[in-house]
């Protein structure tokens, strides 16, 4: 089972899931948290990197001084867990109500409704 993350913890994640350069230093992560607007102290980042890293999200492998980071489950995995729980937790498994609040409170646009179809219909073949 995929642990939940904070949002703190969530906002490090989003920063490392795209990156294609693995393994990803502490530096370029505090640099890139920076360039959001996202002014934390080292010692913050380096508090949630061994959450993260204690959670099963990341490993840590020791360069030297430096730490470099490497992602254990994918932004996918981890989006499918959620939704999977939320869906429990809110709908009670019943994807169709989730859908249905969705189109209900114009969440899902008729341009989103059509992607979905022919995602569907493709899903189908």
């Amino acid at each position: 089972m995929i642990s939940h993350l904070s949002d703190a913890e969530l906002e490090i994640m989003k920063i490392i899931w795209p990156e294609t350069r693995k393994p990803i230093r502490f530096a370029w992560i505090l640099e890139e948290l920076s360039a959001r607007g996202k002014a934390w102290q080292p010692n913050t980042l380096i508090t949630l990197l061994g959450r993260l890293t204690n959670k099963g999200f990341l490993s840590v492998t020791k360069v030297g001084r430096k730490n470099e980071y490497t992602p254990l489950i994918s932004e996918a995995d981890y989006q499918s867990a959620q939704t999977q729980t939320f869906l429990h937790k809110v709908y009670r498994g019943d994807a169709k109500g989730l859908v249905m609040a969705l189109i209900q409170r114009d969440l899902l646009s008729a341009g989103d409704y059509e992607d979905l179809r022919r995602f569907w219909e493709q899903e189908e073949k």
